[in-house]
C-alpha cells in the first residue's frame, strides 16, 4: 500500500522535510522520474517542538498527499535526531521505520585538544562507567593499518586511537543503547535492523525499520580513522545502519552553499565512501544538505548508490517565496520579526550571517533577492522558523503561521512548482 512507509535499504535516497505539512506535492514532483528512493515523512525532534507538531501530524500530512496524488512506489519516514527512549516510542507509534540516533550529547568535542594526562583522564572516565575496557580497543585495533583506494589509514599512534575512544567511545554506548530501544518499539529482539532483520525472520507483529548514526552536529570534523574506528566498533557492538553521517570538512551551513576547499573535501570523502562501503556496508548521510550545490556532483559521482541526503529548512524557504510573490507585506512583518529572533536562535544552529549584511529596509524588487537568494538573508529566515510558526505575529496581532499556510493554500500551484525547481536542482547535481 503506497501510502505505508517502508525501509529502502542501501538504495540512493533523499529526505525531504516538511515543516508546515503542505510540501509534499512539489516535494513529489521534484523526486519523480530521478534514482533516488523518496523519504516524504522526515522531521527532527526538534523541528516537531518547534513548529507545535506531533510524529502523527508528520505522518498524517505526507500519508494524506501520498494518497491524493495516486503515489505507489515505495517512500520512507525518517524520524530525525532521536536523542531518548521517549522519543524513539513515540516516533514508532506514528509509523516511522527509519530512526536517526543523534548521540552528540555524548560526543567529547574537547577530545581533540586532549594530551597526555588530560587524555589519560578522560578515558579512564569512560572505562569507570564501563563504557569501554580499559585495553580492548589497543588490543583490537592497536597498529593495524587499513590500506583503502583512496589512502591509507593506519592505527599506528596509540594516542590517536586513545583520542578516537574517548571522543566516541560514549556515543557509541549510547547508540547501541538506542538501538536496543527502537528494535523494542518495533517489536523486534535486538538491533540487527533492517529489511533483513533477524534473518528475514521477524517475531510476530514486528515490523522492519533502519537505524542511522549521526555525529554531524559536532565542532570538529570526523577524520577518516575516527570514522572507520566507529565503523568497526558498530560491528562489533552488533548495530547494523543503514547509513552514518559523519561531520565532514569545511562548513555545512544551513540552506546555503558549502564552504570551504573543494579538492580537500573529495579527498576526505573518497575515504569516507570507502570506509562506509568496505566496513559496513551502508550510506554516508549528507545532513544540512540543502543548498550545497557545489559539492553535489562529488557526493553524487563519489557515493554512487550508497548516499542519503537530508534537507528541510530549504523547503520552508521556498514557502515564504511564494508569500513574497504574492503577498509583499506579509514578508517584509516576517522579516521583521525574523530580525527581531535571530541573535537568540541561531545559537542552536552553525550559522554565520549577522543582521548587518542584509540591509533592513527593502525596496519591493530587492526583497526577494536579498532575503531568498542570498545567503544572509537565508540563514537569517531559517534558523528563526520556530520562532516564526510557534510565536510570530503581524503587526495587527494576527499569528504568522496562519498567514503563511493561508498564503500556501492559496497559491498551492506555485508552492508546488517552486519546490519542484528548487529541489530539482538538488537531485540533479547528485544524480
Amino acid at each position: 500500500m503506497a501510502s505505508i512507509p517502508q525501509t529502502l535499504g542501501l538504495r540512493r535516497s533523499f529526505g525531504f522535510g516538511d515543516r508546515l505539512g503542505l510540501a509534499t506535492p512539489g516535494h513529489i514532483d521534484a523526486v519523480r522520474g530521478t534514482s533516488f528512493a523518496p523519504i516524504f515523512a522526515q522531521q527532527s525532534i526538534r523541528e516537531m517542538t518547534r513548529t507545535q507538531r506531533t510524529p502523527d501530524d508528520v505522518m498524517r500530512s505526507a500519508r494524506a498527499a501520498l494518497e491524493r496524488e495516486g503515489w505507489n512506489v515505495p517512500w520512507g519516514a525518517d524520524a530525525d535526531h532521536l536523542q531518548t527512549r521517549e522519543d524513539v516510542f513515540r516516533t514508532a507509534a506514528a509509523g516511522f521505520c527509519y530512526f536517526t540516533i543523534d548521540p552528540s550529547a555524548h560526543v567529547n568535542n574537547d577530545a581533540d585538544n586532549l594530551r597526555g594526562k588530560a587524555l589519560d583522564d578522560a578515558y579512564g572516565s569512560l572505562v569507570k562507567a564501563g563504557m569501554v575496557n580499559r585495553d580492548e580497543a589497543s588490543d583490537l585495533y592497536g597498529s593495524k593499518t587499513f590500506d583503502l583506494d583512496a589512502g591509507r589509514v593506519a592505527f599506528d599512534d596509540p594516542s590517536l586511537l586513545r583520542r578516537a575512544v574517548v571522543k566516541y567511545g560514549g556515543a557509541l554506548a549510547y547508540t547501541k543503547k538506542m538501538g536496543d530501544w527502537i528494535a523494542d518499539a518495533c517489536g523486534v529482539a535486538d538491533a540487527c535492523g533492517g529489511a533483513e532483520c533477524c534473518n528475514g525472520v521477524a517475531a510476530r507483529g514486528a515490523r522492519p525499520f533502519e537505524i542511522e548514526m549521526s555525529v554531524d552536529e559536532t565542532r570538529v570534523p570526523t577524520s577518516p580513522l575516527e570514522h572507520l574506528f566507529v565503523a568497526l566498533e558498530l560491528r562489533r557492538l552488533g548495530v547494523k545502519v543503514v547509513a552514518l553521517a559523519p561531520r565532514f570538512v569545511g562548513d555545512f551551513e544551513k540552506g546555503i552553499d558549502y564552504k570551504g576547499d573543494l579538492a580537500l573535501f573529495e579527498q576526505h570523502y573518497k575515504l569516507h565512501a570507502e570506509i562506509a562501503s568496505r566496513f559496513g556496508p551502508y550510506k554516508l548521510s549528507i545532513h544540512s544538505g540543502s543548498d550545497k550545490f557545489s559539492i553535489y556532483p562529488i557526493i553524487g559521482r563519489v557515493s554512487g548508490e550508497r548516499l542519503h541526503v537530508k534537507t528541510a529548512g530549504t523547503s520552508y524557504l521556498e514557502a515564504l517565496r511564494v508569500a513574497c510573490r504574492v503577498d509583499r507585506p506579509l514578508l517584509r512583518e516576517i522579516v521583521a520579526f525574523c530580525r527581531g529572533r535571530y541573535e537568540t536562535d541561531k545559537a542552536t544552529y552553525h550559522v554565520s550571517a549577522r543582521l548587518a549584511d542584509v540591509p533592513e529596509f527593502l525596496n519591493d524588487p530587492d526583497l526577494e533577492r536579498s532575503y531568498l537568494d542570498e545567503p544572509a538573508g537565508r540563514e537569517i529566515l531559517h534558523v528563526t522558523y520556530g520562532s516564526v510558526l510557534s510565536a510570530g505575529k503581524m503587526s495587527d496581532g494576527a499569528p504568522l503561521k496562519e498567514k503563511i499556510l493561508d498564503v500556501l493554500t492559496r497559491n498551492d500551484a506555485l508552492y508546488r512548482e517552486v519546490l519542484r525547481i528548487h529541489l530539482g536542482k538538488h537531485l540533479r547535481l547528485l544524480g
